[in-house]
């Protein structure tokens, strides 16, 4: 609660402070460059709500991004987000190495630079010059040269490594649409109707010869030679033959 308070006492402060120039402001539309009074007291703000929000403890600033974001003080609340977010970059605050305040067209940009245990943080606090109100606060740590090298070449191996994966996988999509097929074709094969089976063809009966059987010779002979008027003595028998029944039910 201490910090709480002690954030919106120097929210206060920058609003008296800021509200000392204003009376000026129509020669500053003019002039956008600052004068050192006004100069020393937005950096003396600036440091003070920078100082404040990087020395609040990582446990507590969930429960103040919680606070601010529910006063609609959305400023703070992402201020509070930015730097918790840079924390296991920096390490713990140490102090305020310098700031210079200046005029950007509307609005008063403040920069600092503050050093911490692992390396030096940019921050850029904004005021509207109208308004005379905080309106951003960004915070920017500086990395060596390695860092930004390995983080680039990180980035880089993410970026590579999920191409090849998305490739590798179209690659075993493409190899298995040979199998979707022949699984398909299979599918099919067992849904069509069953084709009839072949009915096989009669095989052809041999030819029965009774020419050796003599009675049934003798027979014949005397049929013939009588239906035909001449002796049985002129007839010979060469072969005889069984016609079929079909034959004998047409006549």
């Amino acid at each position: 609660m201490r910090k709480i308070k002690r954030i919106i006492a120097a929210l206060c402060m920058a609003a008296a402070l800021l509200a000392l120039p204003a009376c000026s402001s129509a020669q500053e539309d003019q002039t956008p460059s600052l004068d050192l009074n006004t100069s020393s007291q937005l950096s003396m703000i600036s440091e003070a709500l920078v100082t404040q929000i990087v020395s609040i403890p990582e446990d507590q600033i969930d429960s103040m991004i919680e606070s601010q974001e529910q006063s609609s003080n959305y400023v703070l609340s992402e201020a509070l987000t930015s730097w918790k977010n840079m924390l296991p970059d920096t390490g713990a605050f140490v102090k305020i190495e310098s700031s210079t305040a200046e005029r950007v067209d509307k609005e008063y940009v403040c920069d600092l630079v503050a050093q911490f245990e692992e390396r030096l943080v940019d921050c850029q606090v904004y005021f509207d010059a109208e308004e005379n109100t905080l309106t951003s606060i960004s915070f920017a740590p500086r990395y060596t040269t390695g860092e930004r090298m390995e983080r680039a070449g990180l980035n880089t191996l993410i970026g590579m490594g999920t191409v090849f994966i998305v490739l590798i996988f179209i690659s075993l999509l493409i190899y298995c649409f040979k199998f979707i097929n022949v699984w398909e074709a299979k599918m099919n094969k067992k849904e069509a109707p069953a084709e009839p089976a072949p009915v096989p063809a009669a095989e052809p009966q041999p030819e029965e010869n009774l020419t050796d059987d003599l009675e049934l010779v003798a027979v014949i002979t005397a049929a013939i030679a009588a239906s035909e008027g001449v002796p049985a003595d002129g007839l010979v028998v060469r072969s005889i033959k069984r016609a079929p029944a079909s034959r004998w039910k047409r006549v």
